[in-house]
């Protein structure tokens, strides 16, 4: 972290042009925000940007427009939110990036905001495009990467940006990086790491990674079925990744290797439809028309004794179909002997992935842990190790 620019207290803002880039990737529906957690995330920083009589320029991107403008992927509902939630004057700025963009950026008032409209309507951005870049750094005196989300994108918002500006790491980019620190370099031991998701070879990388530095693996979600297959038991209709048996099997042995205790259901609640009601199987009573929805009480029981012996754990996936309230037992119950734990014991709890986060806001505990993040794909591929290209460029000279 020390060898990172990271915007600091000390760095005086006032009557300056601060370029913020965002990750404002929220769902919308109706012209309305739906889900509004990445967003009151960030208030707090651009308010406090507000009091300190600085001139906030905010760019974001808004789905995979492809470098053209689609309606449906405006910003204009993420504007319409933030007019009612932030302390200062914001306007919307619809135009394409020019000198008269730069005017618009030098009229604002300090305490003032302009958000622009999604960045990615400008096919220049995913092309890390220099001129583009240099036109957005026009825009500002300071720009500040608050999109650890995107980091692991060269774009030109994100990477390019920073050759033509000062450049720094925001707040919530630095806790990102401290919350990876914690599970991979600073960990508490015993670590446990919870891992969810449908498909194992995406996240071969991970888990690999994880191995080396875990003392116990959960496997839970749609993923646990090739493991349980792998063992031998029958999955029924469940979800499974066809051709994932050498994926397990190399895992299953790196884990050995590195004495990392593998944990997979030991009994399940199925339904014969995702929309169906919860009924509970062992694992040998699986049907053939059988789908594993969700963890049954004695996994909970497993999982919950592994979380109680631990200092640390990471999570990513939910444990069973959240869409459905009936199969999200298995996941409430993690969520709940997580926080009871961190109230006993400072247990160190790191939350990450856009379908935990979601079945977590089902529970209503999404503020019960270490750091809950936003940031899916960057997140895990610095968990990889990976350097991401828009963290590589914040580092000091």
């Amino acid at each position: 972290m020390s060898d990172l620019k990271i915007f600091s207290n000390d760095i005086s803002v006032e009557h300056k042009r601060i370029i913020v880039r965002l990750d404002l990737n929220v769902p919308i529906s109706n012209a309305k925000v739906d889900d509004d957690t990445r967003i009151r995330i960030i208030e707090p920083f651009i308010n406090k940007l507000i009091e300190k009589k600085a001139k906030i320029i905010l760019l974001s991107h808004l789905g995979r427009p492809g470098g053209k403008k689609v309606s449906e992927l405006s910003l204009k509902p993420v504007f319409n939110y933030l007019e009612k939630k932030l302390n200062g004057k914001i306007y919307f700025y619809q135009d394409k990036i020019d000198d008269k963009t730069i005017e618009a950026s030098n009229k604002l008032k300090s305490g003032e905001v302009l958000l622009f409209e999604n960045i990615r309507f400008f096919k220049e951005e995913e092309e890390n495009d220099d001129n583009f870049a240099k036109n957005l750094a026009k825009l500002g005196d300071l720009f500040v990467n608050e999109a650890f989300s995107c980091s692991h994108r060269k774009q030109a918002s994100i990477h390019k940006i920073t050759q033509f500006i000062d450049s720094y790491g925001g707040p919530i980019l630095e806790k990102e990086i401290q919350s990876i620190n914690l599970i991979m370099k600073n960990r508490k031991k015993p670590v446990t790491c919870i891992i969810g998701g449908s498909k194992v070879s995406t996240k071969i990388n991970i888990l690999s990674s994880l191995l080396e530095n875990a003392d116990n693996l959960i496997i839970v979600g749609a993923m646990a079925n090739n493991f349980l297959k792998f063992k031998g038991v029958n999955v029924g209709a469940s979800l499974i990744e066809k051709g994932s048996e050498n994926t397990v099997k190399n895992i299953n042995t790196l884990a050995e290797k590195n004495k990392c205790n593998i944990i997979i259901p030991v009994d399940c609640n199925i339904s014969s439809n995702v929309d169906g009601d919860p009924i509970y199987k062992s694992l040998k009573d699986i049907g053939s028309e059988d789908m594993i929805l969700d963890i049954g009480k004695n996994t909970i029981d497993l999982i919950n004794k592994t979380i109680d012996s631990s200092n640390t754990v990471f999570w990513n996936g939910p444990a069973g179909y959240y869409e459905n309230k009936n199969f999200l037992t298995g996941s409430l119950c993690i969520a709940k002997k997580i926080a009871e734990n961190i109230k006993l014991k400072s247990l160190i709890s790191i939350v990450g992935g856009g379908d935990t986060i979601a079945a977590i806001k089902n529970t209503g505990l999404e503020n019960s842990f270490t750091h809950l993040s936003t940031a899916g794909g960057a997140f895990l591929e610095s968990l990889e190790g990976k350097e991401l290209p828009g963290i590589k460029v914040l580092k000091k000279n």
